[in-house]
């Protein structure tokens, strides 16, 4: 049975209440600045478990009536086909996509705002095409100077040139493809119009991490740090917060460092700020869900061991540089963890020393540990995901789940006719197969309705696997850990 550290639906109804409570604060308009992922929040779900990957998307939908979405795409990441690297698609594609998520669930997108508009013509195409499926689009300029000049952004040549965004809903949700895509400055801008206006309205931003009521070292917190340490993102304690109340609460440097401007710029629009600390402008409530610490401080700790073994792999196929890997370590020592507190990297290890091939190990929930070896039919990888799944359904393990006559048809089609030198099935392979037999083997569908049940294990490998497998694991919902070293004579994976 999985372990549970975080209350799910105590945090969607806390954290709506919360959002009610902020708009109610501005006289009923809250641009909330919405960080992270919406959808498909892994991470969080990973470090807290309990939480659900769509938990801030249900959030949302609970205040839908009062909500509308405006997404921020910045002009120049447009011109430049800026990929998101966890989907493989670029920043405009995926303003597409998130334009069908959020009208699939009945939330309404009001428009789209390009920012660090200059003129580019793809900026301009891409605006066309979104007005071509009844979208409207803003552009808001670059302003030189941002975010420290406040004379020339406070004015009619900064925010001033910008087009005022037309919203009708109390909660504006700005939102974006990805980071520095402008979506505070969208939300200043909007707040320096509005009183331009007469209008009143607030600010507010929601972001997951770091969660600003747990102790600064927290393994969520460090986890964090882990997650963005290609940002040299920095958790620390919000000196403001703790000068204002004389209670420490944790942020992260960037949104430290800003405050000051930001506060000038809030007196300089309202006469007065709203806030007193970068803590003050959030409205997470996170931290108030975690019911077993245990729980979610072991979940952490395993995310930063993943993290690390990630950036690991990464330098071995060169994307990674060695200051990344170090800060991991360190982040790593801070909470007195080492590579052996993942379980399964040793059983996949002396698997793979007793075998002399690779080998790969999963550990289920509950701690037992199930290994897969090489062989001449299947990958390592392939053999532990059949030794699982049978595990699971409680087949014996001498039961064949897919006979050799099933699979050398398909190794004779991958070498011969598809150009493969590697004979052995991967996992999706192995996963077709086993779908096939399942329609004449009440035994195999017996294996196959386990399939869910693989969601949230961990498991390591003794080499990099392929991509193919990699996304696998991703899809089966699986926490994937590789030792950074190839197969031997296998640099590239075909």
């Amino acid at each position: 049975m999985k372990k549970v550290g975080f209350d799910n639906d105590k945090y969607l109804k806390l954290q709506s209440e919360h959002i009610r409570e902020r708009i109610a604060k501005f006289g009923g308009k809250l641009y909330l600045e919405f960080g992270g992922k919406l959808f498909d929040d892994y991470h969080a779900s990973r470090v807290l478990p309990g939480f659900k990957p769509d938990s801030k998307l249900q959030m949302l939908l609970q205040l839908k009536d009062d909500a509308e979405v405006v997404i921020a795409i910045n002009s120049g990441d447009i011109e430049k086909n800026k990929i998101r690297g966890d989907l493989g698609i670029t920043y405009d594609t995926d303003v597409l996509r998130l334009i069908a998520a959020f009208r699939g669930v009945g939330l309404y997108v009001g428009s789209v705002v390009l920012t660090q508009y200059a003129g580019q013509q793809t900026a301009d195409h891409f605006a066309k095409r979104l007005e071509g499926i009844g979208i409207k689009v803003y552009k808001h300029h670059h302003i030189e100077g941002y975010p420290s000049n406040l004379q020339q952004i406070l004015s009619e040549e900064g925010f001033g040139r910008n087009d005022y965004i037309e919203t009708t809903r109390k909660l504006v949700i700005v939102t974006a493809p990805g980071p520095g895509s402008g979506k505070m400055a969208t939300c200043l801008s909007q707040l320096y119009k509005d009183h331009q206006r007469g209008d009143v309205a607030g600010y507010a931003k929601f972001e997951t991490f770091p969660i600003w009521n747990i102790p600064l070292k927290h393994p969520v917190n460090i986890a964090y740090e882990a997650a963005t340490a290609d940002l040299n993102d920095v958790n620390m304690i919000d000196p403001f917060h703790l000068d204002a109340y004389g209670v420490k609460a944790v942020n992260y440097n960037r949104d430290v460092e800003i405050f000051p401007v930001l506060n000038a710029m809030f007196e300089r629009i309202f006469g007065e700020s709203p806030y007193k600390s970068p803590t003050d402008m959030g409205v997470n409530m996170a931290g108030n869900c975690i019911v077993d610490d245990a729980v979610v401080c072991d979940a952490s700790n395993q995310e930063i061991i993943r993290r690390y073994y990630q950036a690991l792999c990464n330098d071995r196929q060169g994307r990674e540089s060695k200051e990344e890997i170090y800060k991991l370590e360190l982040l790593m020592n801070k909470v007195e963890i080492t590579t052996a507190d993942r379980k399964v990297v040793a059983a996949a290890l002396s698997k793979a020393d007793a075998t002399g091939e690779p080998a790969a190990a999963i550990e289920f929930p509950d701690g037992e540990i199930i290994t897969g070896k090489t062989s001449e039919l299947l990958g390592a990888s392939s053999a532990m995901l059949i030794n699982a799944l049978k595990k699971l359904a409680g087949i014996p393990d001498e039961t064949l789940l897919i006979s050799p006559e099933v699979i050398e048809p398909i190794q004779k089609l991958k070498t011969e006719h598809l150009g493969n030198r590697n004979p052995r099935l991967h996992t999706d392979e192995v996963l077709i197969a086993l779908s096939i037999c399942a329609v004449t083997n009440p035994t195999v569908q017996k294996a196959m309705n386990e399939l869910h049940n693989l969601s949230g294990c961990e498991v390591h490998s003794s080499v990099i696997l392929s991509h193919i497998d990699e996304n696998v694991f991703k899809k089966l919902g699986i926490n994937l850990t590789c030792e950074p070293k190839y197969q031997e004579n296998k640099f590239y994976q075909n």
